[in-house]
Formats: structure tokens, sequence, C-alpha cells
């Protein structure tokens, strides 16, 4: 009688993606109020490229099993679990856990995947279209008619969030490589060149007034240009510090930063705002409010897909197997949306 195996990818230490170790052992089951999600797609995030480099500002202590997201179907159900979620695909929010074939996951957690969506394409749309969709619809609050730059607008949560604002009647300037220029044109966004040192001054040109909101992955040094551009009233949401990602040192640091400008910018008496974003906000004091706004905003985006009205971009499907070669990729900065881990 062949005995399924949990399959996994270990994170022994700061290591580089050669050094991920791929365990075996047997399938967990669920406890009560549990469910064991067989895994059909899962993504490789600017989070695990931290978390290698033990510069994820609050990751689990090695070894651990990465894995931001998931997209799978419900192999088994513990007690008290409503025995219809049996064989249903779901989506989650895992931080940590999703590289693997098999994963334990409580049944509050799982979100309904709508009928016709692909593993792959739905799973590009779990951490990165919360995100997204927090991060403008309740951070931002953007209105028809307003303009936002967001950089990085060709990466897993760029390509979303340009997406979704359009949606929204709002106009897009977005910073890119060139080489992905003409894609953004054909979305309607206006892009810039983020290399070529003239990002500040294009979008004072296009935005005289400012813009009324910056979503910003980069940190670093760069943030306080875009605390500048905003227009009277705006917002900054910065939700990263990839300017930092290859830096040595404590992983705390540049978010400790980024948190202290934040704080200061909202003590200015100037009507802007400004925001770090973390998609676990509130989780820790108030559950099941945080369960209920992820469940509502995650079937907000995941039907967006469903409709069209946003576009999957899977930028390659890589066997869970071959982790590291996955890992190059995404880190290499070559591609435009995510990378998918699949089993």
């Amino acid at each position: 009688m062949n005995t399924v195996e949990r399959v996994e990818v270990v994170l022994p230490g700061k290591v580089e993606p050669e050094g991920l170790e791929l365990h075996r052992r047997p399938v967990p089951a669920p406890a009560a109020g549990q469910v064991v999600v067989a895994m059909e797609a899962t993504g490789v995030s600017f989070a695990e490229q931290q978390m290698r480099r033990g510069r994820y500002y609050d990751q689990p202590p090695f070894p651990f099993v990465p894995g931001y997201d998931l997209v799978g179907t419900v192999l088994t159900v513990g007690d008290g679990v409503d025995p219809g979620l049996l064989g249903r695909r779901v989506a989650a929010l895992t931080k940590t856990g999703g590289w693997a074939s098999h994963v334990v996951l409580d049944a509050a957690d799982v979100v309904d995947v709508p009928a016709g969506l692909g593993a792959p394409e739905a799973e590009t749309a779990v951490v990165n279209g919360i995100t997204a969709w927090q991060m403008l619809h309740r951070k931002a609050r953007v209105r028809p008619g307003q303009t936002v730059l967001v950089h990085g607008a060709n990466g897993g949560v760029g390509s979303i969030l340009v997406q979704l604002a359009l949606a929204a009647g709002v106009r897009v300037i977005g910073t890119a490589s060139t080489r992905h220029h003409d894609a953004l044109r054909a979305l309607g966004v206006t892009p810039l060149d983020y290399r070529s040192g003239t990002v500040t001054a294009r979008v004072r040109e296009l935005a005289p007034g400012g813009v009324d909101a910056v979503f910003d992955h980069v940190g670093g040094p760069g943030i306080v240009d875009s605390w500048r551009l905003l227009a009277p009233g705006g917002t900054l949401v910065s939700y990263g510090s990839a300017a930092t990602r290859d830096d040595v040192g404590n992983g705390a640091v540049p978010v400790l930063r980024l948190l202290g400008r934040v704080w200061m910018w909202n003590w200015l008496p100037n009507g802007r705002s400004a925001h770090f974003f973390n998609v676990w906000a509130g989780r820790a004091y108030a559950k099941d409010r945080f369960r209920a706004r992820l469940r509502a905003d995650l079937t907000q985006v995941l039907t967006a897909l469903q409709r069209g009205e946003i576009t999957a971009k899977v930028a390659a499907e890589i066997p869970l197997a071959r982790v590291a070669e996955a890992m190059r990729l995404a880190e290499s900065g070559t591609v435009a949306g995510k990378v998918v881990l699949v089993p």
C-alpha cells in the first residue's frame, strides 16, 4: 500500500537558494477546527527572499518551512469542521509553511476560490492581491479621478495594484524598467524608468500639484521623495524595503527606520498621511475581525480575477523540488508577475 508523504522545503539558516532542503515526512492529521490542504500552488514572494538572508523583520527561528500563501484542495477535516469543505479549492495566507505538498490550517483561515480559476492563477492574487486591495481601499481610500504613483508597477503586488486602481477610475503613474513599459501602457499606466534618475521630476511634470497616493515597496532614502511627491491631503503607503534587501545586519532596522519616518510625518501639520502597511496588523488582538476583513477583501480580489477585471501574471510555474531555481528567478528582477511553485 502506498503511503502519501508530505514533501516540504526547509530553510535551515542563512543560505543561498541551493541551500534550501527538501524533506519528507508523513502527512499530518488535522486537529479539531483544522483542515489539511493539498497544495496546488504556492508563491515565491519578497518575504522569502528576505527570510533566506535572515532579514525578514519577524521571521521565526531557523529551521522552518517558508511560504507566505497557497492555493489547494481540502483533503481532510478535523472535528468540528464542516465536512462540506472536503474537496473544495481554497486559498490562505500562511506567512510561513506554504512551501509544502500538504499544509495544516485552521478552517477559519481558508477562503473559497471561485469556480473557473486555476490554482496558479488564483495564487498570484492571494498575498499580492490582499496587499494591493487593502493598501488601495483601506489605507489610501482612493477615489475616481485621483492620481497615484505605484513603484514597481510590473511586480507581483504592483501589477495587481495598478489594475485595481485603474478599475476604480484612478489615473496611474508606474515605475518599472523600460522592457515593461509597453505592457504598462497597454493597461493604461503612464510608465517611468526607475533607473533614469528623473522619476521625481517627471512625476512633478505629470502631476504638478502632487499625487494623491504613493505606494512604495522600495524604502531606503528614496522614501523621502515619495513623501515629497504627495499632494495636500495625499497618502503615502510604504510596504517594504527592497532597497535594503542585500544589506547585512539586523533585518528589523530598515523597518524601524520606516516606522520612525511614518510616525514623524504624521505629526506634521500639512494634511498628508503616511502608513507602513502590514497585512497581519490586528490579528494578534482582534483575530475574528482580522479574519472577517481578510475573507471579505480576498473574496473581492478573487472575484475581480474571475470576472477578468484584473489579470493574473504568472511569471513561471516551477515544481517544488526545483525551489532553488524558482528563488533565483524571482530574485533576478527579470520577470513580470509572480513565480509560482507547484507540486
